[in-house]
């Protein structure tokens, strides 16, 4: 796909890996990028540096309404880009309750699946284009110590692989961008390695450029990718040191 001349809809635009993403979209051509934030004035920075190609929405991923307004008043869009997502740094049983369990399954896998049953249509008589959904390699294999996270990224894969499959005869690409550690937002408290959020939105937009269904931006991703391939459960057990309240 080439992004010169795209349509683009970044959700959770307000946040560190989104406000790159806007950046990344604009320096490449794209020629209009829909900025999605449930509050609109977290998003007047951006407005500000690049009116002459933001449009800001109010866009709750987790509301239905909201989604499908968002669809409905963004005709036009070539790529979407879910990046909206939330983390507690939390286990799986060492949580004092369900509740950041559910929003992170609510926001990571529900509010992406909305996200791309409400646009498909719109990609589909757009001429195919493509989505990005921002996964990451825990939804691969294990972290305990962020244990819930984890589990709502693999189910993030999973209908990332389903929604693949189901709009491959429209043409539409399903990239999955799978990093480790990026160096923003929560991943500032783990511990090194990390990579740069410029290098991730990097390759997640080669990907879509190139055709790429896979992603793994930064070294450690590659590395467990790769043990992934030849030591599985070696790589789960060293994962499996790092239990709640490690770091």
């Amino acid at each position: 796909m080439d992004l010169a001349g795209a349509i683009a809809l970044v959700t959770g635009a307000n946040g560190g890996l989104g406000q790159h993403y806007v950046e990344a979209l604009r320096s490449r051509g794209v020629a209009k990028i829909y900025a999605g934030a449930r509050n609109l004035k977290a998003l007047e920075p951006l407005v500000t540096d690049h009116p002459d190609v933001v449009v800001p929405i109010a866009l709750d991923i987790t509301n239905e309404q909201s989604v499908n307004e968002a669809a409905a008043n963004c005709q036009d869009v070539t790529l979407l880009i879910n990046n909206a997502g939330v983390g507690f740094n939390e286990g799986l049983i060492a949580a004092s309750d369900l509740a950041h369990a559910r929003m992170e399954m609510e926001v990571n896998y529900f509010g992406t699946l909305m996200m791309c049953r409400a646009f498909a249509p719109v990609l589909k008589q757009n001429g195919g284009g493509a989505i990005v959904n921002m996964g990451s390699m825990v939804g691969r294999v294990n972290l305990p110590f962020n244990g819930s996270y984890g589990a709502s990224k693999a189910a993030t894969l999973s209908l990332t692989q389903g929604v693949r499959a189901e709009l491959a005869a429209q043409g539409t690409q399903v990239i999955a961008v799978l990093p480790a550690t990026i160096n923003i937002g929560m991943g500032k408290a783990y511990p090194e390695p990390k990579v740069s959020p410029e290098e991730v939105v990097s390759d997640a937009l080669d990907a879509v450029v190139q055709g790429i269904e896979d992603v793994y931006p930064g070294e450690q991703a590659k590395q467990m990718a790769a043990q992934l391939l030849t030591d599985p459960k070696g790589l789960e057990k060293a994962l499996a040191t790092m239990l709640p309240g490690s770091f």
